[in-house]
């Protein structure tokens, strides 16, 4: 019955991440149809774009606080039918006010609904003691090639954003409320004593030396993952020469290997243990860079952005999974909920120092150049490498603590 629980659980939350990943898709890849649509110029969109990761920020700070009291699955259930809404209303409003409004819906419902689905893989995790966050992640990477292409379909056939967006959100919206039916929250871990499972552990916080390490190997990961998305198109186009429809390839690319890391970045976890991958994450992601700042053309251009795709993408999920796991030998289950909340603003952090950081060092250095700042700010991830050793949980090293039978508690009612 229990590993039962737990395998609808984890079926149903990686559904979750992939609703996630196609909503967040279909918003940033028709940034372009919405500046058209509301007239938004070009000096006011940064100001909208940058309102969405601050907001999110926003959002995971008050789901810290609402899961004080209410259970994870309780936020995410209803903050990702709110982000398809306002997905939505993006698409389907006419004035300036509503881009606003739906916009911030938008920002606040993706930073709860973030940070609760990552509480939840995370103690999901811990029950089945052995790693399963990258296959979460990887749902999301599948779902945003999902959305990336429905959005290329809208604009090659040059639908109208809500004509585009009403069938998605018409098919998602009722699947990922079925869908939640399922959700498993976390439970007191083997040892951990009752009383550290109160909310009032929480409210005690987590130490800052405890996440310190995570939240700067989050933000370093975020500034590198921003710059592919941001740049890599230009940078192929502007520096290195390519046509315009190559250009378009690189994120592609990125995205194609980031779904097949995190795929497969389980087993390696498992094998080899979370700090080596991470390691191994750490230099082929800086060695992307090293190679798109000093690719002759193109192609090998080209390489240097498949090389980060296999990189960047083990960091991210794994941050979350180690932060979560010290927390909750310390603190408990709400203590783990705490860190991974507090954690994923650097997510936002990281996302909006990235672009606006290489586009100055490009502008007044050079491209190739900018290219340099996320390669030294990933290997600087080297150092903090040994804060993800699995310590008692031993996740990965050659041994996987069997099911625990007291974890998930259900997700029925508040």
């Amino acid at each position: 019955m229990t590993d039962a629980r737990l395998r609808y659980g984890r079926a149903s939350l990686a559904f979750g991440f992939l609703v996630q990943g196609v909503a967040f898709a279909l918003l940033v890849t028709r940034i372009p149809a919405v500046q058209d649509r509301y007239g938004v110029s070009d000096a006011l969109l940064p100001a909208f774009l940058a309102a969405v990761p601050v907001l999110a920020g926003v959002g995971s700070v008050v789901t810290e606080k609402l899961v004080r009291r209410l259970r994870p699955s309780a936020v995410l259930r209803w903050s990702q039918p709110v982000v398809l809404l306002a997905l939505f209303a993006v698409g389907a409003g006419d004035s300036l006010w509503q881009l606003w409004l739906s916009l911030a819906v938008f920002g606040l419902s993706v930073g709860a609904l973030d940070a609760s689905m990552n509480m939840l893989g995370v103690s999901l995790q811990d029950a089945y003691g052995r790693s399963i966050m990258l296959g979460f992640h990887a749902a999301y990477s599948l779902g945003g090639i999902a959305g990336a292409s429905l959005a290329w379909a809208g604009a090659h056939w040059h639908l109208p954003l809500a004509v585009s967006y009403a069938p998605v959100v018409a098919v998602l919206l009722p699947a990922a409320l079925a869908g939640s039916r399922w959700y498993v929250d976390a439970a007191p871990g083997p040892g951990v004593p009752a009383t550290a499972e109160a909310p009032a552990a929480a409210e005690a916080g987590v130490g800052f030396r405890l996440l310190l390490p995570f939240c700067m190997v989050m933000a370093f990961a975020y500034i590198g993952d921003s710059t592919v998305s941001n740049w890599s198109a230009k940078y192929l186009e502007d520096v290195l020469g390519s046509s315009e429809q190559l250009a378009t390839v690189p994120y592609n690319v990125y995205m194609v290997t980031t779904l097949i890391g995190r795929t497969v970045g389980d087993l390696g976890v498992r094998r080899f243990g979370a700090a080596a991958v991470v390691r191994t994450g750490a230099v082929t992601a800086a060695l992307g860079f090293a190679v798109v700042a000093s690719a002759p053309g193109p192609w090998a251009g080209l390489l240097g952005f498949t090389l980060l795709g296999f990189g960047l993408c083990v960091i991210v999920p794994q941050t979350f999974a180690a932060a979560g796991r010290h927390a909750r030998q310390r603190q408990g289950a709400h203590g783990a909920d705490a860190a991974i909340a507090r954690l994923n603003v650097f997510n936002y952090v990281g996302f909006l120092v990235g672009s606006p950081l290489v586009g100055a060092l490009g502008d007044a250095w050079s491209y190739r150049g900018a290219m340099l700042v996320p390669m030294v700010l990933v290997l600087a991830v080297l150092r903090y490498a040994r804060s993800f050793d699995a310590g008692p949980a031993r996740y990965g090293d050659g041994y996987e603590r069997p099911h625990t039978a007291d974890v998930g508690r259900g997700s029925n009612g508040l």
